[in-house]
């Protein structure tokens, strides 16, 4: 299968060498001196739990030109990112994308490339369980257990899986078909906007939160928040047991949450709250529509973007 991978981040890097060993021809777009580092050194990846390196030779380029025709593209940037590859993918005469991360506005992407194409385009939307950071070199630290995404479309079953399947059918990598996709990311966006939040304002300093009992309360009040604003929007949690844990069983939350900011391997995952303050704009308009009070999420939203913009300021 010819394989494009549209970004050659942690988690972009990671699909790619998957989708190498599964034996696919996979090229990956990069630019500036990330294209630099993969023309030189190839794929480099150190799998931080399985203690082993690897190195995978792919195809690179720095542009996506309309003609160019791959059987299936992965876009997987940070939220903040898509909107400006939009308009390229709408322009290529490939069919079918799958976008891959953290989306609070699947349903407008999606119509943005069907009124913008001039093929018909199939889309899905995925989310990789996968972490890591970019060494200075270029190498790639992957944190993960196994190979997996979530992968779903907005519009029943996704018209091209035969094509996905075939795709990762050697790989060791696991893809989870999800029924309400759209619900799934939201859901999943509740906890990542406060937490990063919270590593955010803290300078991601984990030990010092797994230390800071009120931090860790108001990560999971905002949770709580969030969700009630999905809720009263119809939307249902996915998966339902991060209700349960904010509400009925909050002294275990509050306890994992401990456990988890002491993990040494927390340094090793990248954050960035640009990300997080368009998912933040975003979720705003989510807010109004279902017209609750969200006290605790407002002043978390307040705080870490005040902080975001003093930064550039000074």
């Amino acid at each position: 299968m010819k394989v494009l991978i549209f970004g050659a981040g942690v988690l972009g890097s990671y699909l790619a060498h998957s989708l190498v060993k599964g034996g696919n021809d996979v090229t990956v777009l990069a630019r500036s001196k990330r294209y630099e580092q993969l023309k030189q050194d190839g794929l480099v990846i150190r799998h931080y739990f399985q203690r082993k390196n690897t190195v995978d030779s792919v195809n690179i380029i720095d542009k996506l030109e309309q003609d160019d025709y791959y059987d299936l593209i992965f876009v997987v940037m940070k939220y903040n990112q898509f909107p400006s590859v939009l308009p390229v993918l709408a322009q290529n005469i490939s069919k079918n994308i799958v976008l891959v991360g953290n989306n609070a506005d699947s349903a407008n992407m999606q119509r943005f490339l069907n009124e913008n194409s001039n093929v018909k385009k199939n889309i899905a939307f995925g989310f990789q369980l996968s972490g890591g950071k970019r060494e200075e070199s270029g190498r790639i630290i992957s944190i993960r257990g196994g190979g997996q995404m979530v992968i779903g479309s907005l519009e029943g079953d996704i018209p091209f899986k035969a094509t996905l399947e075939k795709a990762f059918k050697e790989a060791k990598y696991k893809l989870t078909y999800h029924d309400h996709i759209d619900g799934w990311l939201k859901s999943h966006l509740i906890p990542i906007v406060a937490m990063n939040s919270i590593h955010y304002l803290n300078n991601f300093d984990f030990k010092k939160i797994a230390n800071d009992k009120n931090a860790l309360l108001q990560m999971i009040s905002a949770m709580d928040e969030g969700f009630m604003v999905l809720e009263k929007l119809g939307y249902k949690i996915d998966p339902a047991f991060q209700v349960k844990l904010v509400r009925r069983y909050r002294n275990i939350a509050y306890h994992g949450l401990k456990i988890f900011h002491k993990l040494p391997m927390n340094n090793m995952i990248e954050g960035s709250f640009s990300e997080i303050e368009a998912i933040y704009r975003t979720f705003d308009q989510l807010q109004k529509e279902a017209n609750i009070s969200t006290p605790i999420w407002d002043d978390l939203k307040k705080q870490s973007i005040d902080q975001y913009r003093d930064e550039f300021i000074h």
